[in-house]
């Protein structure tokens, strides 16, 4: 029951049940600077769960971009039948390595390996949770990841990357195709003369190629994020990963949402910069109807997410699509 929600409640979801989470798991990543720890939450009960890998950001808070942020986004998609797995990467504050470590300062590279790591090691990660044995779908997979999660996303989806200042870094691919789909949630766009002088600075690895991205995704921006920090073009530059990528079928845009989207990284986070219930109930749920569709094969659940916000929800947001 949420008492906060009017509009988004007309989003057809399934009915809230049961969820667990195990945390911390470990996992040995050698040559990564520390092992990879992770939380992994889903149904308490139900068989061949889908799973959903969950990149975090790289906020100003000191636990959120970690295993342990996220909760209303976990929350949901755990109570609603998707066993959500939730690394930290290495430029988290809490358990990461320090910005000036190799590979830093956000380790672009080891984030998306981060990911294809726990892909690996499925069977120790059941082991490690007794409660998860034999009941993920390892078929069924898509990631999700927000802001700079947007970009590991979207290279395990198929964009290249190539940072000029880097010359081990030209046209580098990291697809990923045990992913079927992804969700981007407020991407970094193109590189060159889009970024502020601080991101070609110090973020020139932020320069990307969509035009691999042939994984299905769904790209979500608010209308109002700026991101003057990290770019010159305002709040369009988010959408680059939709008129980029051949695989993006979806652009959803949060009517006056900033880079929180309303608050999906944290319940009640200073990170957040618009938070609004109604706004972050309707990401949620638009989120978890396009990738039970992806994981169905079927149109359904994002067809009557679609409809139900265009007749009662239109004020909130919209969705175009290809």
């Amino acid at each position: 029951m949420n008492n906060l929600i009017k509009d988004a409640r007309r989003i057809p979801v399934d009915e809230a049940r049961t969820a667990v989470s195990v945390s911390p798991i470990t996992l040995a990543a050698p040559g990564r600077g520390l092992p990879l720890e992770l939380r992994i939450t889903g149904p308490a009960l139900g068989e061949a769960l889908p799973i959903v890998l969950l990149s975090h950001g790289h906020g100003p808070s000191n636990y959120i971009p970690s295993k342990d942020g996220y909760g209303p986004l976990v929350n949901f998609f755990a109570e609603r039948g998707f066993v959500v797995i939730q690394p930290t990467h290495l430029n988290s504050k809490v358990a990461g390595l320090p910005a000036g470590a190799s590979g830093g300062p956000l380790f672009w590279r080891s984030r998306v390996e981060d990911m294809s790591l726990i892909l690996d090691c499925l069977d120790e990660i059941e082991a490690a949770a007794p409660v998860f044995n034999g009941r993920l779908d390892r078929a069924k997979v898509a990631v999700v990841g927000h802001s700079m999660g947007g970009q590991t996303a979207g290279m395990l989806l198929g964009a290249r990357l190539t940072d000029p200042k880097d010359p081990a870094a030209q046209d580098v691919s990291m697809l990923d195709t045990r992913i079927k789909a992804g969700v981007l949630l407020t991407a970094p766009g193109n590189g060159g003369d889009s970024l502020s002088e601080m991101a070609a600075s110090n973020y020139s690895f932020f320069n990307p190629d969509f035009s691999h991205m042939t994984t299905r995704n769904l790209v979500v921006i608010g209308s109002d994020d700026a991101s003057a920090h990290l770019t010159v073009r305002g709040p369009a530059w988010h959408a680059d990963t939709y008129y980029g990528s051949p695989g993006a079928e979806a652009l959803m845009t949060v009517l006056n949402g900033k880079h929180g989207l309303g608050g999906i990284s944290g319940y009640d986070a200073r990170e957040t910069d618009d938070e609004d219930a109604e706004r972050l109930e309707i990401v949620l749920r638009m989120t978890w109807a396009y990738l039970r569709s992806a994981f169905d094969g079927d149109d359904r659940a994002w067809a009557a997410a679609r409809a139900a916000l265009q007749t009662h929800a239109h004020s909130h947001a919209r969705v175009d699509l290809r």
